[in-house]
Formats: C-alpha cells, structure tokens, sequence
C-alpha cells in the first residue's frame, strides 16, 4: 500500500489530519482544474473549496480500485460543469478555419515561463483561457482533462459519464472548436503554436 492509499484509509475512518494532507497535496490541480473550467480567481477558490468538500462527504464511496487523483478531480470537473450551467458568459464570436486533422492542436505550456517571454506567456494563457470559456461545460471539461491532466479516454467516460465513442466525439469538436478560435484574426484572441508545447498541471 502506497504512502496515498494509506492517507486515504485513514481519512475514511475520521482521519482530519489524513485528509489535510491529501489537500495539501491536491489542492493546486484542483485549483488549476477549477480556474481552467470557470475562468475566474474567485470563483475557482469557491469551487476548489466546494469539490475538496464533496470528496470528503463521499469518501466512503470511493471504490480503491480506482486512482484517488481520477476520482477526485472527477468530482471537480462534475461540479464545476454545474456551476457553468447556472452561469452565463458573455460569448465571443470568430469566424476561422482549420482542418486540425492536417494540424493536430497543440497547446502552450502556460505554467513554464520563460523570463524573456513572460509577457508573451501571460497574454497566450489568458487568450487560451478566454477560449476556452467558449466551449460547451463538458466538452471543456473533456479538453482539461485530456490536455491538462492526461486522462484516458476511457477515465474521461468514467469521469463524466459519456460513451467512449461520445469522448472521441466531444474532444474531436472541441479541438476543431478551439483551433478556428485561437487561430482568429482577432489579435486579443491569437495564440502562436509553441513546438512541442503540452499543457501542465
């Protein structure tokens, strides 16, 4: 057993301090997860928040078959897709074109910051992240997933309760989707492909 599974038992039997130190250990790609999904500081604290709760109240549910880190972003991602249903956000409309089967996407690395290109960075990570505002709450959450957090296809199913077929489906959109946006003639909205650029967590 593994130094997490014991924190994990221990949290399920009323351990407080076994489940501050998953937080701890969790709680900047909760973070992150929440931010790319709603956009805003405020909001993703809120839900950061909000998703570390709902893990504990279910923590006897957790089926310890499956990867903590899989289970509880899931439970992120699902709250923060209800969240974006509640919501409404102001949509950008740009008219572009691109086949990304000839270009698959790729996407910046926006957490390494290079001292040179701070600024260009800052501007890449928030025009992505405007972007990605644009796109339907599960297909974002499939993005993140896949791009963000190198879920599977299959966990990504699991996770937000779709077909295998439906994933393929959502992410192939979403890239399409994403490309013609990023790829805009809106100079607020372009982001420049970085060679072998992979998002982080």
């Amino acid at each position: 057993m593994n130094e997490e599974m014991a924190l994990v038992l221990q949290a399920q039997q009323g351990s407080e301090e076994a489940f501050a130190q998953l937080v701890e250990q969790y709680q900047t790609p909760v973070y992150n997860l929440c931010y790319r999904m709603l956009g805003e500081v405020e909001y993703a604290e809120d839900a950061a928040q909000e998703s570390f709760l709902r893990v504990y109240r279910n923590l006897a549910r957790y089926d310890r078959q499956r990867s903590f880190a899989t289970w509880l972003l899931s439970i992120t991602a699902h709250y923060c897709i209800d969240c974006l249903r509640r919501r409404r956000f102001t949509m950008i409309s740009i008219d572009a074109e691109r086949d990304d089967e000839e270009h698959p996407m790729e996407f910046p690395d926006i957490e390494a910051l290079n001292p040179e290109q701070e600024t260009v960075r800052h501007e890449e990570q928030a025009a992505l992240q405007r972007v990605l505002q644009q796109l339907d709450p599960t297909d974002r959450a499939a993005v993140v997933l896949r791009y963000w957090y190198d879920f599977s296809e299959i966990e990504i199913s699991q996770s937000l309760s779709l077909t295998v077929s439906a994933v393929k489906s959502r992410l192939h959109r979403a890239r399409k989707e994403l490309a013609r946006r990023m790829q805009a003639g809106s100079p607020e909205t372009r982001v420049e492909r970085i060679p072998h650029g992979s998002p982080a967590l």
